[in-house]
């Protein structure tokens, strides 16, 4: 019987839980996290083993680690300092790496990650919003300084495993709803999509199509309400044709945008829900012999700083990305010096960036 498959400990009783027998239970302080031997006597397996769960090594039993984890969880876990100080890194976990979004990101996190001395490592869930076993227990094995997790969300486990090792947490522009246990910058998603529409509103339009993100993104559901919101304050009917549920990506953009120009009564105007899917509503334009902004108006999300330089230039709401990585790694840098954060939510402002992509209604 290898090390992570150990027996109970003598005296504990079947169907009681780990260290319930009399006299079994390691001495401790009520309320008082547990040290690596405590734990192991609790779990009635090694020292070893439980080392080995709570650096997020591999080798160990499936079952022998939930029981470990769920002892942490109900007792904590008091870490050696000595042994256990963590390295000098930000762990910045993207979704994907792909286009500049990430980019603007990591400018800003680098730029706040210098001042005090951290080196940044990164990595990427291969589009899953969630991280899987191996990315906790790499990071378990890393111990950076502290995580940023950018349009993701943690389960409740993975934030306890690693609250459990001081390994603080802070989401930036999170994919669902955060909470309010793990601090998190966002930005004005509602107003953005208020802003845009409005513009395109002021300029005369009143078929307004909408190409929205992921219906699990928070930033995309508040986008789409700031849409109906200046619809409904203009008196504009909203029509159930003109929304179209996209994924943030150029493909589904041209293809969504296809679809709204198809319709018997197409829209004249076109707000796409980020940058990337403005691009897919040009190559559609383009395929349907359509002029931007003679023919069509577009306003898309994000002003990345390749869409400047599309032809026209695109009109779009600006989403300050680098300030919003910046405030993020200030958020975390604070919390690793065990200074509390003044406020666990912090949203950054949009704003509208007028460029050639739009114009008045018939012109």
């Amino acid at each position: 019987m290898t090390a992570t498959q150990e027996p109970p400990a003598p005296g504990t009783a079947a169907g009681t839980g780990p260290g319930t027998a009399a006299g079994t239970g390691p001495a401790t302080t009520p309320n008082q996290p547990l040290t690596i031997a405590q734990l192991a006597e609790l779990a009635g397996v090694s020292t070893a083993t439980v080392s080995k769960v709570v650096n997020g090594r591999s080798e160990v039993a499936p079952e022998t680690r939930a029981l470990v984890e769920e002892l942490i969880r109900e007792h904590g876990y008091r870490r050696q300092r000595r042994r256990d100080s963590p390295a000098a890194l930000v762990e910045l976990v993207f979704h994907a790496l792909e286009g500049d979004y990430p980019i603007e990101i990591i400018k800003g996190v680098e730029r706040v990650a210098q001042e005090h001395e951290l080196a940044l490592v990164l990595s990427q869930l291969r589009h899953h919003h969630v991280p899987g076993r191996s990315w906790i227990e790499g990071v378990m094995r890393r111990r950076p300084t502290g995580v940023i997790a950018v349009f993701s969300s943690l389960t409740d486990a993975q934030c306890h495993q690693l609250a459990s090792r001081d390994i603080p947490l802070v989401l930036l522009d999170p994919s669902g709803e955060p909470g309010h246990q793990v601090p998190s910058v966002g930005a004005g998603n509602w107003n953005g999509g208020l802003s845009a529409t409005r513009h395109l509103l002021q300029l005369g339009h009143r078929r307004i199509g909408i190409i929205t993100g992921p219906d699990y993104a928070l930033s995309s559901r508040a986008r789409l309400d700031g849409y109906r919101a200046a619809l409904d304050m203009a008196g504009v009917p909203i029509d159930p044709d003109l929304i179209c549920s996209g994924d943030f990506l150029i493909e589904g953009g041209l293809a969504q945008a296809h679809r709204l120009l198809r319709l018997p009564d197409p829209p004249t105007a076109i707000f796409a829900c980020n940058d990337g899917q403005a691009t897919g509503v040009y190559g559609a334009a383009y395929e349907r012999g359509l002029r931007i902004p003679d023919d069509l108006s577009v306003i898309g999300f994000d002003d990345l700083p390749p869409m400047r330089w599309a032809i026209p230039p695109l009109t779009t709401i600006r989403q300050p990305l680098t300030e919003m990585a910046a405030a993020a790694t200030r958020m975390l840098v604070a919390l690793t010096h065990g200074e509390p954060v003044p406020q666990n939510r912090i949203e950054l402002a949009t704003e509208l960036v007028v460029r050639g992509s739009t114009a008045p209604y018939g012109r």
